[in-house]
């Protein structure tokens, strides 16, 4: 093993470690935020997939969070055990995900954007004017917390503990997927859609099924999200969400894996911890974004690899073929991005 996976798996271990410690060296609404981090981090994981991997622009993610936090809500208020609710608000997210990939068969980049900003839209209008189904702008409250092998969650760091593991539930599933054809087809068809069919890879399966999973990694998340908060309205879900969520996973890196995390980082967390500027927090906030996508435009983890890929590069190397590098420094073979898809997962 070389000395930078080693140092990747002990800082791993040291996150996970400060992670599961947490609790006892933070007042309750800090392990709250570090709930909200767990639940935001599960969404940003979904579009990820969709955007950053399959290379399909969404701006409904916070509707399918909304979705599925609705789905939570009403079921439980109905008297529906938690986790029956809960794969159903996955079940839904996956099936409304897979609908609303069709027309990604057909429209592309911004067009594609334009379709699910629609989406978003409308979910946004039913949410609110449907008062029959959602209560409207009065919200749902007194959403109750779930139990979990008969414990209660009521605590803050209880649910910090049950987020964190469904975090680490998805993030696990993710991480194998994206190891499996699957994920190596996703990439194939980011890289170039003609030429991944002609490798015999179904675009169209693959580009729904993107779509559809990573709608139903939203849907999951909002049904973390509404016992989190406890109560929800759909304000909380309009596009100003979707765009957060975008914007999550473009900081910390679109198309790598660990991207979300730190993406989600820097959103839920950053703010807080600039609070002791007063009124200046927001503002330093949005320059200190603007200058890391200015200066680092393909996120945190894209620019730590980009330097760790110069420094492993020897020097006077020859290119290859085309004059550039593959990932990792491979030279790509004659099948071009897609044909070097298997690697680009492992980011």
């Amino acid at each position: 093993m070389s000395l930078v996976r080693i140092l990747g798996l002990l800082a791993v271990l040291v996150a996970v470690g400060l992670l599961i410690a947490a609790p006892t060296m933070l007042r309750s609404y800090g392990v709250y935020l570090l709930a909200l981090w767990s639940v935001t981090t599960i969404a940003a994981l979904g579009l990820n997939l969709t955007l950053g991997y399959a290379g399909q622009i969404s701006l409904a993610q916070g509707a399918f969070v909304g979705i599925g936090a609705y789905t939570v809500a009403l079921a439980t208020a109905a008297g529906i055990p938690y986790f029956v609710a809960f794969l159903g608000a996955g079940l839904i997210t996956f099936a409304v995900g897979w609908c609303l990939g069709y027309p990604a068969l057909r429209v592309q980049h911004h067009f594609l954007a334009f379709v699910t900003l629609a989406f978003s839209t409308l979910v946004f209008l039913v949410l609110r004017n449907e008062q029959w189904l959602t209560n409207g702008i009065y919200g749902i409250n007194d959403i109750a917390r779930p139990k979990v092998f008969g414990l209660s969650t009521n605590r803050n760091p209880d649910f910090y503990y049950f987020a964190l593991g469904m975090l680490a539930l998805f993030a696990g599933l993710q991480w194998w997927m994206l190891r499996s054809p699957w994920g190596r087809a996703f990439v194939a068809i980011r890289e170039n859609p003609l030429r991944a069919a002609s490798l015999g890879i179904d675009v169209r399966r693959y580009t729904l099924m993107a779509f559809a999973i990573g709608s139903a990694y939203g849907g999951f998340a909002g049904a973390l999200y509404a016992p989190l908060v406890q109560f929800i309205e759909p304000n909380s879900f309009q596009l100003t969400y979707s765009l957060k969520l975008l914007l999550i996973v473009l900081v910390g890196g679109a198309g790598y894996f660990i991207g979300p995390f730190f993406g989600a980082m820097i959103e839920i967390l950053l703010p807080e911890w600039l609070r002791f500027t007063q009124g200046y927090y927001l503002l330093i906030y949005a320059t200190l974004v603007v200058l890391l996508m200015a200066f680092c435009p393909k996120g945190l983890v894209g620019a730590v690899a980009l330097i760790a890929e110069r420094r492993r590069k020897p020097a006077g190397r020859a290119a290859g073929p085309g004059g550039t590098l593959g990932p990792g420094g491979a030279a790509p073979g004659p099948a071009g991005p897609a044909g070097a898809a298997p690697a680009s997962p492992s980011r």
